[in-house]
């Protein structure tokens, strides 16, 4: 049995991981709390440590971990910002994740989240149910002859640039490694960052974080935005500059924002803060606009998603765990 501590822990990760094909060879141990310098003491005797995207694996963390015989860091996520590769490597610690759960999930729900800002959904289910029929205020526009920008043409940002297409919006691109001939058969366009952040309607982000794309949309850039531009982010947080967007916000220069991700959710998504203050003040302003949609980092919340999440996640742990020894230093 590989003794593996799992960290942030949902009810949907422990069904799902527990009925993996495989999980039976994993005796796994889930914690509600979030990995950092200070619990990962809570991995003691594990070969293994499973974590989310807003747990810390920083290399104050991999160290205790390294001091603890933890040889293996499984990620159930596709990003991997929040682990410090260069010091896994020195601590000799195996770092794997989940490259491609399920494209599709993140990239409908970007759509989704467009329509219902556009379309003031969440507004008018509202009025309904407290028998409000009245249609002023919900006016949306036509997706159809839109220009939409896709920033970032991986896996999710070409299924989304798809759907796009397939409402009809004229679709351009930007990504240091464009897909050419991918963007040749959906009559999509590449051009330079400039270009696109000035002819969009719509800008979508599909980009990892990295020093390049942090804060990828800041007072500058948002600036050569077309007024009136609708920005949807369901890829990282930091790739917005929250500040230089609430000031664009209110000045109206932008027309309307829909996240699924936020610079500084970890200690706020994925938990119930009903009944609390907010003490994030930026996140609690972006709450009072009228033109602000924001989930909680669900875009990735499929059956097909989670699925594949356990499966991986199961299948490295397996892998790794009955090698001798581990692959020390092997990375992403």
């Amino acid at each position: 049995m590989i003794e593996t501590a799992v960290y942030d822990t949902k009810p949907y990760d422990r069904e799902y991981l527990a009925r993996t094909a495989g999980a039976e060879r994993i005796s796994w141990r889930f914690h509600d709390l979030r990995l950092n310098a200070e619990t990962a003491h809570d991995a003691s005797g594990a070969q293994a440590v499973c974590v989310f995207v807003n747990d810390q694996a920083d290399r104050a963390c991999l160290k205790e971990l390294s001091a603890l015989d933890v040889k293996l860091i499984a990620l159930r996520c596709a990003g991997h910002n929040n682990v410090d590769l260069v010091a896994a490597r020195e601590f000799s610690l195996v770092v794997v994740r989940v490259p491609a759960y399920s494209p599709h999930a993140v990239a409908e729900h970007t759509f989704g989240l467009l329509l219902t800002l556009n379309r003031k959904i969440h507004r008018a289910y509202n009025r309904v149910r407290e028998l409000n029929f009245s249609l002023s205020g919900l006016v949306g526009f036509d997706i159809r002859g839109k220009t939409v920008g896709i920033i970032g043409t991986g896996k999710i940002g070409r299924i989304a640039a798809q759907i796009f297409r397939g409402f009809e919006a004229n679709v351009i691109a930007h990504d240091p490694f464009p897909e050419s001939d991918w963007a040749k058969a959906h009559g999509i366009h590449y051009t330079d960052l400039d270009t696109l952040l000035a002819a969009s309607d719509i800008l979508s982000l599909h980009l990892p974080l990295s020093p390049d794309t942090l804060h990828l949309l800041n007072a500058q850039t948002i600036a050569r935005t077309k007024p009136g531009v609708f920005i949807v982010n369901t890829s990282r947080g930091k790739l917005i500059d929250i500040t230089a967007l609430i000031a664009a916000l209110k000045s109206g220069h932008i027309g309307g924002v829909a996240l699924d991700v936020y610079e500084e959710e970890e200690g706020i998504f994925f938990q119930d803060l009903s009944g609390q203050v907010l003490l994030d003040d930026e996140l609690s302003h972006l709450l009072v606009f009228p033109n602000v949609l924001i989930t909680a980092h669900q875009a990735f919340l499929t059956q097909e998603a989670l699925s594949e999440i356990a499966r991986v996640t199961t299948e490295d742990i397996i892998t790794l765990g009955t090698r001798e020894p581990f692959l020390a230093g092997t990375t992403l």
